[in-house]
């Protein structure tokens, strides 16, 4: 499942990924997005490949840069941004879930009334970033100790910006890490927000919007604003894959 390659520890998917995200009831998961805004995904990665992408934290070279969030008032922790070329398993999980969650995005902007529309295949969709100027890759790896956590925001990194990205926990709550749950908020007009705290297992992922979507509501559809964040971790050490489909400038 891995091994030394450049100098870097390459993470390779063991077969089944793809299968793993066949077997998702995209249906049920499309209705769970449409009506909450977010929707988990049980059992996406094993346990070994949760384990082996967490130990590429302290491996230098495969990242981009690093951001350690207190210093720009993003809460506190910190994640890297990996560099090209991508692990294997990140490549794979971005190729398979992207042609799930391209009807979806279509489906909202249809009813957002915005005219973008998304190609069936990442590869197309990544082109369209590149000639924009995204070309910095946006998959990341975050890490957070006691009293880490993340202050809702949302990964918006150019003009064209894919509208669902995928969050995967890469360390099992309970034994590495206690509090330190995924939370995201919807800021609906004229109500107060609505708050939404995803339970997670190791190797589960969350599906989420991350801008806004559509609500059906009397006078028809309007689109709510939504951000995402992790709460303050109480004892140990997470780990968590973030998967964003749009590349940045």
């Amino acid at each position: 499942m891995s091994a030394r390659r450049g100098g870097a520890l390459a993470v390779r998917p063991v077969a089944g990924v793809p299968a793993r995200v066949r077997a998702v009831d995209w249906e049920a998961t499309g209705r769970e997005l449409d009506a909450r805004g977010c929707a988990a995904l049980e059992h996406l990665l094993t346990p070994e490949e949760c384990e082996a992408l967490a130990l590429l934290y302290d491996v230098e070279d495969a990242f981009r840069s690093r951001v350690v969030m207190a210093r720009h008032g993003f809460g506190r922790g910190e994640y890297k941004y990996f560099d090209h070329p991508l692990p294997e398993v990140v490549t794979e999980l971005r190729t398979a879930l992207y042609p799930w969650l391209a009807p979806i995005a279509n489906r909202w902007n249809t009813a957002m009334g915005i005219d973008v529309r998304y190609p069936d295949a990442h590869a197309d969709f990544l082109a369209r970033c590149h000639e924009a100027g995204q070309v910095r890759p946006t998959p990341l790896l975050l890490r957070y100790g006691v009293d880490d956590y993340n202050c809702l925001h949302q990964d918006l990194y150019g003009e064209h910006v894919f509208p669902l990205q995928v969050a995967i926990l890469l360390s099992e709550p309970g034994r590495d890490f206690t509090g330190g749950e995924f939370v995201l908020t919807e800021q609906r007009p004229r109500m107060q927000s609505r708050a939404e705290v995803v339970s997670l297992r190791q190797g589960d992922a969350v599906v989420f919007a991350v801008h806004h979507r559509p609500v059906q509501g009397t006078r028809g559809t309007y689109r709510v604003n939504l951000r995402h964040g992790v709460s303050r971790l109480r004892s140990g050490m997470r780990h968590t894959l973030g998967i964003i489909f749009h590349d940045a400038t």
